[in-house]
């Protein structure tokens, strides 16, 4: 089996099933960054709508084998499965997908108890897009310098934050963030510009953003300083 950005990377072909705002979501963004799509609803009016902004468009019951097999399913390196509400046809179509041998499958769920399942038959990555939003929020509404908040794991996440007052025109050596507050600068932007690789006689100006990573811990002690 392929690793997930080998999967992601070199992939030409997605199906997407299931197009509720997700799916559909992911369907037509992927379908813009210039790949094949493939979109498969049991709702004829969610194909006809949805038909212009894709590849191709089918209406099907994803839960029946033999119309999988007859659109070609087979034939596609990723399959989002987003039918996350009915966790019953979540499921199936899921273990129908790695049965047909397609590499990388990515199922939405809704819960813990749920994502486990998807795991247990086969799923190569489990997404929780309401519970990561609501996330998301959660931190933007309690500190007005954290932007956006992505989960890695159980345990690290990565975080995007204004500079506080406190770091403007010092430079990451005098910072020393990994000591004073557990994490690790990965990009800089300033303005336009992004500095991916930082080094330790980079100096932090006022209004630049900061891309960290670190443990959900010290993530949520730093984001909750307002003021330095």
């Amino acid at each position: 089996m392929a690793s997930e950005g080998e999967s992601v990377v070199n992939s030409k072909q997605f199906a997407v099933i299931g197009l509720g705002r997700f799916g559909t979501s992911v369907a037509q963004t992927l379908f813009t960054m210039g790949y094949d799509i493939l979109a498969i609803d049991k709702d004829e009016e969610i194909i006809q709508s949805i038909s212009d902004t894709v590849t191709h468009a089918v209406q099907a019951d994803a839960t029946d084998e033999v119309a999988l097999r007859a659109i070609g399913l087979r034939n596609f390196d990723v399959a989002v499965v987003s039918v996350g509400d009915d966790i019953q046809s979540s499921t199936l179509i899921t273990l129908l997908c790695k049965e047909m041998g397609i590499p990388y499958v990515v199922a939405k769920a809704q819960n813990d108890l749920h994502a486990k399942l998807l795991y247990k038959i086969g799923a190569d990555k489990v997404v929780f897009p309401e519970r990561d939003m609501g996330m998301r929020l959660a931190h933007n509404l309690v500190s007005s310098n954290v932007l956006d908040y992505i989960e890695l794991s159980q345990d690290y996440s990565l975080m995007e934050i204004t500079a506080l007052p406190s770091w403007e025109n010092k430079s990451l050596r005098d910072l020393n963030m990994r000591v004073r507050f557990g994490i690790n600068v990965m990009a800089i932007k300033h303005g336009n510009k992004i500095n991916v690789s930082p080094k330790g006689d980079d100096v932090i100006k006022k209004g630049d953003i900061l891309v960290v990573i670190g443990s959900v811990e010290d993530l949520n002690r730093l984001g909750f300083r307002n003021q330095e």
